[in-house]
């Protein structure tokens, strides 16, 4: 069997490169050994957000597993095959139950039969996209490029308490199909929400007033909700519709920060990207590369910001895979990227 060594500090040097290492060895049925894994963080190694995505995907797909404990920063990991199931994991912290669900998405897509997976932690928290950009940006994009994930959740989870549950339905890909989008066309409609969690709900009106002030000339349609979780909480989620993509951009509350601050921050990231002419926000971009990476044929797609987590996530996927990519475009500034 072929081993793959990844220097986990490369690049961005971040969770990315572990999550997508993991993802693509189940698919490949390539050995991997990743090495200084997060190694330039405050705290290096594995926190327990990447502890349960490295649990679950070796549950998932039946994989031999050294170096899987809290703060290691090195790690061996063999395959077997994947097998579909209902299966249930825990972060049992605030962990990012995105980034969890990030790892299994794409090696359960090639499993025989659907999967439903339920996850608990943090839905809404910080480095990490939230809950409604999953199921509202991230999922409706794969839809497009044949993939097909349905996504519930049923209690939210920010930080420090967690708590979150969130559940999805994983179904087979015939073919994973690649996307040409360049040109996003005219923007739709602009909706989104400005919640609360366990406070007063004259924090989240001030949060909408705040995002919808920062939108002059656009207009947008912010609903203010309250939604259920152990702990306290607030954000706001905007979501762009285009002719030709789906953008999403969110800020969170936190203690000693004005709820305007928190309406204005998920404005100005949705218009610094709406300024620019790109089809795919950043996030978005580097989300979504790997599935480019199976697809068949070439894929290209214009971003609002060329990355470190799209760069490295890049080099990664080709460690894997037989593909050739080509990136237009300075970092931190708008894009091209092209995928064969």
């Amino acid at each position: 069997m072929k081993t793959i060594e990844i220097d986990g500090s490369f690049g961005e040097g971040g969770g990315q490169i572990l999550r997508t290492a993991l993802s693509l060895s189940c698919i490949t049925g390539s050995a991997l050994r990743l090495f200084n894994i997060r190694k330039s963080r405050k705290k290096p190694g594995l926190m327990p957000q990447h502890l349960t995505g490295v649990n679950a995907i070796a549950e998932i797909c039946g994989a031999d597993v050294t170096g899987n404990v809290k703060d290691s920063t090195e790690l061996t990991f063999v395959p077997g095959k994947t097998k579909p199931g209902n299966y249930i994991f825990d972060i049992k912290t605030a962990g990012s139950v995105s980034l969890v669900v990030q790892t299994l998405i794409p090696p359960l897509l090639f499993a025989e039969k659907p999967s439903s997976v339920t996850i608990k932690g943090g839905t809404h928290v910080p480095f990490s996209p939230p809950y409604d950009y999953i199921s509202g940006v991230f999922l409706p994009m794969l839809n497009r490029l044949a993939v097909k994930v349905e996504a519930s959740i049923s209690k939210y989870g920010f930080y420090p308490k967690g708590g979150g549950e969130v559940y999805f339905k994983i179904f087979p890909a015939e073919k994973v199909k690649g996307m040409e989008v360049v040109s996003r066309g005219d923007l739709l409609s602009l909706n989104g929400h400005s919640a609360v969690a366990n406070l007063p709900l004259h924090i989240a009106v001030r949060q909408q007033t705040s995002a919808a002030q920062s939108f002059s000339p656009l207009a947008a349609n912010i609903d203010v909700i309250e939604v259920p979780s152990f702990g306290q909480g607030t954000f706001v989620f905007l979501r762009g519709e285009y002719e030709n993509a789906l953008s999403g951009f969110s800020s969170l509350g936190e203690r000693g920060k004005p709820a305007e601050k928190v309406g204005r921050e998920a404005a100005t990231s949705f218009k610094d990207h709406h300024d620019t002419h790109a089809c795919l926000d950043p996030h978005l971009a580097d989300q979504i590369v790997i599935y480019l990476g199976l697809a068949g044929g070439k894929s290209v797609f214009t971003t609002s910001r060329i990355t470190q987590h799209l760069l490295t996530n890049l080099w990664v996927i080709e460690k894997f895979l037989k593909i050739k990519y080509e990136v237009e475009g300075a970092p931190d500034s708008e894009g091209r990227v092209t995928i064969k």
